[in-house]
């Protein structure tokens, strides 16, 4: 079975404005087989931004449960990143799934994994997927030495990373909290 590479996901919290984008590439070993898929949901009415790398099917199982917790623990969202990281790992069904999270909200940047990680970058960035560490070091540069917006800057970054990752295309989705 080969494996699907399919994603380049990246957020920041900017000038008290949070923005996750990400690519629309799927590709099946070294076939392309989707050009314009969205990997960036707006959940809890709005307030926060979810992304997601790895297999689609797990990481919509992963974003349900996560905006379970959210409404579990009425909006907190590190709180409800640590709990579903605490199920994801320790819960026979969950820890077979294969995806990873990148979660924004208006003061918030999270990376959740697998591995019981709950990440919070003191930059307020997060990237994940195949090419995220490309976007990561884009978005670091242009946060630094520019007056983009934060939509702006993810943007720039994800096609930055288009341009290096095969598994990153310049079909890009962005939401925005305000």
């Amino acid at each position: 079975m080969e494996n699907i590479r399919s994603t380049t996901i990246l957020g920041i919290v900017h000038n008290g404005v949070a923005a996750l984008g990400g690519d629309g590439q799927v590709t099946l070993g070294n076939t392309v087989m989707k050009h314009n898929a969205s990997k960036i949901r707006k959940i809890a009415d709005g307030k926060v931004l979810c992304g997601f790398a790895g297999a689609s099917a797990d990481a919509f199982t992963l974003m349900e449960r996560f905006e379970d917790k959210l409404q579990q623990y009425r909006g907190n969202v590190f709180r409800a990143a640590v709990e579903l990281a605490k199920d994801w790992r320790t819960d026979k069904y969950l820890r077979r799934l294969e995806a990873m999270l990148a979660v924004i909200a208006k003061d918030t940047a999270l990376i959740v994994s697998g591995n019981g990680d709950v990440i919070e970058p003191d930059d307020k960035i997060v990237a994940i997927g195949s090419g995220g560490m490309y976007a990561l070091a884009a978005a670091k540069m242009l946060k630094k030495h520019s007056n983009l917006s934060a939509k702006e800057i993810v943007e720039e970054s994800l096609r930055t990373a288009a341009e290096i990752c095969i598994y990153t295309n310049d079909k890009i989705n962005i939401e925005v909290i305000e």
